[in-house]
């Protein structure tokens, strides 16, 4: 079929403007409305530079870097990380599915001289990289406890200056108070970098949402700070037509 440049740009300004309304109104909205609860460059810095201690930093780091919920942070077993091609291999809390991620070289350097420094504690807590103290807890699990890493999480946030509050909750529950809500939580090393992720791929949603290992793109959307209008525009200007119509045919589909 042969058809005019101006006709495609017709076209693909339609398939713009089509896939815009589609994600319109499936956008899933922060309770904080716009408010960015990711660190920023500098205040990740400042947070890990007050951290004393290596397996919290490394913890941190892993989040930060690449993008673990908490509940998997923690999780980490030497088991799953492949010392050849330095792939981490990790069941998802929500999804539960695998994905593989690649340690960059400074934080995979950075887990092997943290391995052979606390070598028998790692292989007493059966391989758990981010290991509990006994004297610290009774949990069967070897692995730090959720709760715990958040309490310490906070202080260090304290502890850097970077403890901001936007907010209050009030309970449900008559026996409870209302709660501060802070800016700043373990949620958001991990928004940190699908934030960082997605501005290095120029807003690429799919490649940011795989990375985030969410099964509904526009969940991946919620983290993504640049403005949906921008991100569209982005995906039409960097793929020719067939690629975006393919493109958004799989985000549509996912």
């Amino acid at each position: 079929m042969n058809v005019s440049w101006h006709q495609l740009q017709q076209l693909q300004s339609v398939l713009h403007n089509t896939q815009t309304k589609r994600f319109a109104g499936k956008r899933k909205t922060p309770k904080y409305g716009s408010l960015s609860k990711a660190f920023s460059d500098i205040q990740l810095q400042r947070f890990l530079h007050v951290i004393d201690s290596d397996k919290f930093r490394l913890l941190f780091k892993y989040q930060a870097q690449l993008g673990l919920r908490i509940g998997e942070a923690v999780r980490v077993n030497i088991s799953a990380i492949d010392l050849e091609t330095r792939g981490l291999t990790v069941k998802t809390e929500k999804a539960q599915v695998m994905g593989p991620l690649l340690i960059p070289m400074p934080l995979f350097k950075e887990t092997i001289a943290f391995i052979s420094k606390h070598k028998a504690k790692i292989e007493e807590a059966q391989g758990y990289l981010f290991y509990a103290e006994k004297l610290r807890t009774k949990r069967p699990e070897p692995y730090l406890e959720q709760n715990y890493v958040r309490r310490i999480f906070m202080e260090y946030v304290r502890r850097a200056g970077l403890d901001e509050l936007y907010d209050t909750s009030d309970e449900s529950s008559q026996d409870r108070g209302v709660r501060r809500l802070h800016r700043l939580t373990t949620h958001s090393p991990r928004h940190y970098a699908i934030t960082a992720f997605a501005k290095q791929t120029n807003g690429n949603l799919v490649l940011t949402s795989r990375f985030a290992r969410h099964s509904d793109p526009s969940t991946t959307m919620t983290y993504i700070s640049t403005k949906k209008e921008e991100l569209y525009k982005e995906i039409d200007n960097t793929f020719g037509l067939n690629q975006a119509v393919s493109l958004k045919a799989r985000i549509s589909g996912n």
